[in-house]
């Protein structure tokens, strides 16, 4: 089913921590002065003009490791799992939240793909390879701290309060970003070639 709102937070990392005392300044500005304030705790975001990196963006970034021959680490064994949110329907979450924000004010959602679109870094990297014909190579690396092995949203409680879902599957939105990848080559090339 996935991570609901009511899961203990457990932030990781301090990066998770700053996003954690983020969230409770965001809810506390509504509580304490009655600002229209909603928090969207963001599982894995892709799409067109996302520019991966190792750190960040790792869909993006795996693709345009493999567009221009930049190596890959998987840290850990690759099992991890992660849910993927295309980057419109997290824009329509957005618009949601406006059309919907004496609803949804004061409270904090999940807001990931949900259990229909999770994907491992080892099946993403089959799919590239097997669906899109990508040729990935890649190696391993010790476990960082602060991953994860698995995440999943539950966007449940958002869906019920709002009428809002996911639109956008894995395979379609991965299509989608490797088109704009396609497009845009010669402009990534400047930022990504060895």
């Amino acid at each position: 089913q996935g991570v609901t709102e009511e899961t203990p937070l457990d932030f990781h990392s301090p990066y998770g921590c700053s996003k954690g005392a983020a969230d409770q300044y965001v809810r506390d500005y509504s509580r304490l002065y009655g600002f229209d304030t909603v928090v969207l705790r963001q599982s894995c975001i892709y799409g067109p003009h996302q520019m991966g990196i190792e750190d960040q963006g790792w869909v993006a970034w795996f693709m345009i490791a493999t567009m221009f021959k930049r190596p890959i680490t998987i840290y850990g064994n690759g099992k991890q799992v992660r849910d993927l949110l295309y980057v419109d329907d997290l824009v329509a979450a957005y618009d949601t939240c406006i059309e919907h924000r004496k609803t949804v004010s004061g409270h904090v959602f999940n807001m990931g793909g949900g259990p229909s679109n999770t994907l491992s870094l080892l099946e993403f990297l089959a799919f590239l390879k097997d669906d899109l014909g990508m040729e990935v190579e890649y190696s391993y690396g010790d476990t960082r701290p602060g991953d994860q092995p698995m995440f999943i949203s539950d966007n449940s409680t958002f869906e019920q309060m709002t009428g809002w879902i996911t639109k956008t599957n894995t395979a379609t939105g991965i299509a989608n970003l490797l088109e704009w990848l396609k497009a845009n080559k010669d402009s990534l090339q400047q930022f990504y070639s060895t």
